[in-house]
């Protein structure tokens, strides 16, 4: 590898989002694997704000402000093209937009597009959404250098949607594998109440996680022993209680959990659950494979390629294939447990480091400098 001192602008504004979701979680160990290199400096940029993000979500870089609140500088960015990021930055190699708020930039551009779910499903995001997310897509496909997709499946999805094949470059996100130790499984389950086997579905509470399909295919399980725990933040275009309403007495929402709490939520479920429509990664379920977990997603779409053969894979469109899917991993303890040591071992393939290397081997190629 050649030598190279790269100043990259990255925007973290997510960090600050009510619902900051799994682009802020891949965005915050992003900026911290590109930070431990020494060929990177790393400046975020966000919104006027008037205190840090929560705890979960604070950056582990150093992050410049703009003089605009987010929804103003969301319209100037996609409407005006200004601020660009330097304004607060300064002078900077490169901007990385790691999500589809397109900031105004003098530097070249490179953009990261988690998923194009809102161009196949457009009545999942509310209207604002929608019109928020086709103009950034435009700005990208106009502005960037290069796309940065972390699947295949999101590719194939750009490439539908007019982007030239040679600017995209598929950077699959990664997990950090430390096992829950027996004492915090315990204490997790003792914290949120968990006193009976339960099926896990960890994301935000939003039409493209399919919950409603989930909920009706463990009613369709003849097993009254076990519950639903969802764990996430409410986000739109959903009604969490009359989902749960579905499932009465066997189904509960514990909202967002703190991070320390998840490794060993995933590492006593019975199952983790995940059969969302459509993502661009699904790190849910990456997260719950590095704990060993067996994990139920999606055929045909970005979890199958994460998931590879370390997962039971159902239709997401039919609620007898998401309860077989279930029944196949809850009736046969063995080979559940076979599955997840398979889990374990393919999440461990998956590092931030390694997202960080192939991120700047995309910022170079952008750059048009040699590796």
């Amino acid at each position: 590898m050649l030598p190279l001192d790269m100043r990259v602008a990255l925007t973290l504004e997510q960090c600050w989002h009510r619902v900051p979701g799994g682009s802020a979680t891949s965005v915050l160990a992003l900026a911290g694997a590109l930070a431990a290199r020494p060929d990177v400096e790393v400046v975020g940029v966000a919104a006027r704000h008037p205190q840090p993000p929560p705890e979960p979500w604070r950056p582990p870089v150093e992050v410049r402000h703009l003089p605009l609140p987010r929804l103003a500088l969301y319209e100037a960015w996609h409407g005006l093209r200004w601020p660009p990021v330097e304004r607060a930055t300064g002078p900077v190699d490169l901007v990385h937009a790691t999500a589809v708020a397109v900031p105004g930039h003098r530097a070249p551009l490179v953009v990261t597009v988690h998923d194009l779910a809102f161009l196949a499903q457009p009545d999942h995001p509310t209207r604002h959404g929608l019109r928020f997310f086709r103009r950034g897509t435009e700005l990208a496909r106009r502005h960037a250098r290069l796309v940065l997709v972390p699947s295949e499946a999101t590719a194939a999805e750009c490439r539908s949607a007019g982007f030239a094949a040679d600017r995209i470059r598929v950077v699959p996100w990664g997990v950090d594998v430390v096992a829950a130790s027996p004492a915090a499984r315990e204490a997790a389950r003792a914290r949120h109440r968990l006193e009976r086997p339960y099926v896990l579905f960890v994301g935000t509470i939003e039409p493209r996680k399919n919950l409603r399909r989930l909920v009706e295919a463990m009613a369709h399980l003849d097993r009254a022993e076990l519950d639903l725990v969802l764990v996430g933040a409410e986000g739109w275009n959903q009604d969490l209680g009359a989902l749960l309403d579905r499932l009465p007495g066997r189904a509960r929402a514990l909202g967002f959990v703190p991070p320390a709490d998840l490794g060993p939520l995933y590492a006593e479920a019975a199952a983790v659950a995940y059969p969302s429509l459509r993502e661009g990664f699904g790190l849910p379920v990456l997260e719950a494979m590095a704990q060993g977990a067996p994990v139920v997603t999606s055929r045909g779409t970005a979890t199958e390629e994460v998931a590879g053969d370390a997962a039971v894979l159902v239709d997401p469109s039919s609620v007898e294939s998401i309860a077989a899917g279930l029944d196949r991993v809850l009736g046969d303890p063995a080979g559940a447990a076979a599955l997840g040591a398979r889990a374990r071992d393919r999440a461990a393939t998956f590092t931030w480091a390694r997202t960080a290397e192939r991120t700047v081997e995309a910022y170079r190629d952008a750059l048009g400098v040699g590796r």
